[in-house]
């Protein structure tokens, strides 16, 4: 559709830029757009500043008026949006078409692009991916869920370019079934996530294998045939699928863990299969130095190592991150529940970690959860992030690690996962500035 003088609504602004992404490219596209969201002007303030300059036809905030995608002629949705919404059907039964920012992109985009998903570890296979092609000497461009739409890029993307898009499930369920889909589809892994949005785990695989469902023909999946969930799907039926690569040909990384050389793994098959060479793939892994929030070195502080695993938002991710810090690591652990089943990170938990500092709205939910299994081990619940830092590093010894590594959504007490690990930044350089002031104050005199 040219949205050029066409009436677009766009159904939920949010926080973390792709309601932003979208209105602005529409606005600037000449389209008519209305914004609406539930959240009121002070909490979408930085959203709003985003958009300030740009020709927002109309913002509705702090609830919904069923005119705005009554009259509409498209109607963009947020990923945040639940299936079901009833917006969405009036929006329907008024004859209006519905899309999303990611589709918006895809149907726009002239290179192959390449979707990246999964429960655990997509941001950094994807980055990674994105690094190897690269150094392959290729044109690359990254975004999607990562953080980063593309949509502003699409001038200047060429036909010989290659987008690697990480793609979540709520992206993938608003994605039309007669969307233009990626032509190379990667899945890490599927556990058990956002079940509150989903409803059930059945409706959440769902999502996910539509990415390899609906690839077109001739396209290219690599599929991890060892994991419980993936290995039991079926391959895509039009095209061909390759697993990932063989530990031995992944090179040493400068990120921390097995879980990183999975990620490698995926990157590297994608790599050696769009006719990467071997020489780009060492080159581009070898250089990949990590992303934010993803068991993020801090800093050391009194000789505890501090690492913002903020990303971690599932119980498995933070398996991953003990597994990696095991036998002395402290595990800042909480937030809000997504619905996911904790008894196996318990169970990490009681076994491996030295000790745990449950915060947030799952706190009692967690310190419940290990005295039973564990109560004799080392573990304490908290209403804030704060005040579990605080004890971990009172109980913590030198040569201790200690990772906010919260296994739930931040939404309880922050805007995202990157302004929970931002505060757990500034708290850790806090804890170094006051060790510093203590060895650097003056002895007192003696009376």
């Amino acid at each position: 559709m040219d949205v050029s003088g066409r009436r677009v609504t766009v159904l939920g602004l949010g926080r973390h830029g792709g309601g932003v992404a979208a209105a602005r490219w529409l606005a600037r596209q000449g389209a008519v757009v209305t914004v609406t969201d539930l959240a009121d002007e002070a909490a979408l303030a930085d959203s709003l500043a985003e958009l300030a300059d740009e020709p927002i036809f109309r913002y509705r905030l702090g609830g919904h008026d069923a005119r705005d995608v009554h009259e509409a002629e498209l109607v963009v949705v947020n990923p945040a949006v639940k299936p079901g919404n009833p917006l969405v059907k009036t929006a329907l039964d008024a004859g209006a078409a519905i899309t999303s920012e990611t589709e918006l992109f895809l149907a726009r985009c002239p290179a192959h692009v390449v979707g990246v998903t999964g429960s655990n570890g997509k941001s950094t296979t994807a980055a990674m991916a994105a690094e190897i092609l690269a150094a392959d000497g290729r044109r690359v461009w990254l975004g999607g869920n990562i953080g980063r739409s593309l949509l502003d890029d699409l001038p200047r993307i060429g036909p010989r370019d290659w987008v690697v898009l990480e793609l979540s499930s709520f992206q993938l369920w608003w994605l039309a079934d007669g969307a233009r889909w990626p032509e190379t589809g990667v899945v890490t892994n599927c556990a058990p996530n956002h079940l509150d949005w989903h409803g059930s785990l059945a409706h959440y695989i769902s999502a996910k294998q539509r990415l390899l469902a609906r690839q077109p023909p001739g396209g290219l999946a690599v599929i991890n045939p060892l994991d419980p969930v993936v290995g039991r799907w079926a391959p895509p039926a039009r095209g061909r699928s390759v697993g990932p690569a063989a530990d031995e040909h992944i090179p040493p990384l400068a990120v921390p863990g097995m879980h990183n050389r999975s990620n490698a793994a995926c990157a590297a098959a994608l790599a050696g299969a769009l006719g990467c060479s071997l020489a780009a793939i060492e080159r581009g892994l070898s250089r990949f130095k990590g992303l934010p929030h993803r068991l993020q070195f801090v800093g050391e502080v009194a000789g505890r190592r501090f690492y913002d695993d903020s990303m971690a938002t599932t119980p498995e991710s933070v398996m991953a991150a003990v597994d990696t810090l095991a036998p002395r690591g402290w595990f800042l652990v909480g937030g809000k529940d997504k619905g996911c089943d904790f008894n196996p990170l318990i169970e990490k938990l009681a076994t491996a970690a030295r000790g745990v500092g449950c915060f947030g709205a799952a706190r009692d939910t967690l310190a419940a959860m290990l005295a039973r299994r564990a109560p004799r081990r080392v573990y304490a619940s908290f209403e804030t992030m704060a005040e579990a830092l605080a004890w971990c590093w009172e109980h913590s010894r030198a040569d201790d690690s200690i990772a906010l590594s919260p296994g739930c959504a931040s939404h309880d007490q922050f805007r995202d996962y990157r302004h929970r690990g931002a505060t757990f930044v500034t708290l850790v350089r806090a804890l170094a500035a006051r060790r510093d002031q203590v060895r650097q104050a003056p002895a007192r005199d003696e009376p």
